[in-house]
């Protein structure tokens, strides 16, 4: 990479935030580890010498504002942070559903916001770890569903709304992934899970950096990943 502004990874100490961080502290890439478990960034951080650590709470976005120290510049912020739960509407309840809106799009929102300074200093690039469920509707997933369109919807005005300041804005509608999240979503569907049945956090982390190392003549705006066997969410 000819420069190292750094990228700040948000749900660093998760399955696929942490693999994208190893990859590209391989590479030699300046990075921000941010998350809400202090305990598990310094772990993190321990393997990643010189990365910086943030620590924060995504679903308590309320709180961000005036506790981020953030860089001057960044190369991208990647939101790899989320929670899903699945419960039809008929058994959820509004903490539900107001949880899931807050960690999967409130807390990205704001986190963004802030860090909009360094990314227009940087012409930087905005990824978001988004789901099928983001583009087709799901039954019994209403939570999740809700939150993983809305995260369409911001991603679609960011990107409108920063187009003259060259941030880009790249959403990943991916399939299943193999993370021990998904691990708990087949305990609660009541089937058995066989990781190498679904996309691997290393390809995810591949796709991310791909986003991020587009040169700036184009922008990787939608990309749907699905696992070859296994299309459905």
């Amino acid at each position: 990479m000819a420069d190292n502004d750094p990228i700040l990874i948000s749900g660093a100490t998760g399955c696929i935030g942490s693999t994208l961080a190893r990859s590209l502290y391989a590479d030699g890439r300046a990075l921000v580890l941010f998350g809400r478990n202090e305990e598990r960034l310094a772990k993190l951080a321990a393997e990643l010498p010189d990365a910086e650590v943030l620590v924060g709470d995504i679903g308590r976005a309320d709180t961000l504002a005036g506790n981020l120290e953030l860089p001057r510049k960044l190369k991208g912020v990647v939101h790899a942070a989320g929670i899903c739960e699945g419960r039809t509407l008929s058994d959820s309840d509004p903490a539900q559903i107001r949880e899931h809106l807050e960690v999967n799009l409130v807390g990205p929102a704001e986190l963004t916001r802030l860090a909009l300074p360094a990314l227009r200093a940087a012409r930087g690039t905005v990824v978001l770890v988004n789901s099928l469920v983001g583009l087709y509707p799901w039954p019994g997933w209403i939570g999740y569903a809700m939150s993983k369109y809305g995260l369409r919807a911001f991603a679609e005005t960011l990107r409108l709304e920063e187009f003259e300041t060259g941030v880009r804005v790249s959403s990943i509608f991916a399939s299943r992934v193999a993370t021990p999240l998904q691990a708990k979503v087949h305990a609660q569907e009541g089937k058995e899970y066989v990781p190498d049945a679904w996309v691997q956090p290393e390809t995810m982390a591949r796709t991310i950096r791909n986003v991020l190392e587009t040169p700036h003549d184009a922008e990787l705006k939608d990309i749907t990943l699905m696992h070859q066997q296994y299309p459905r969410p």
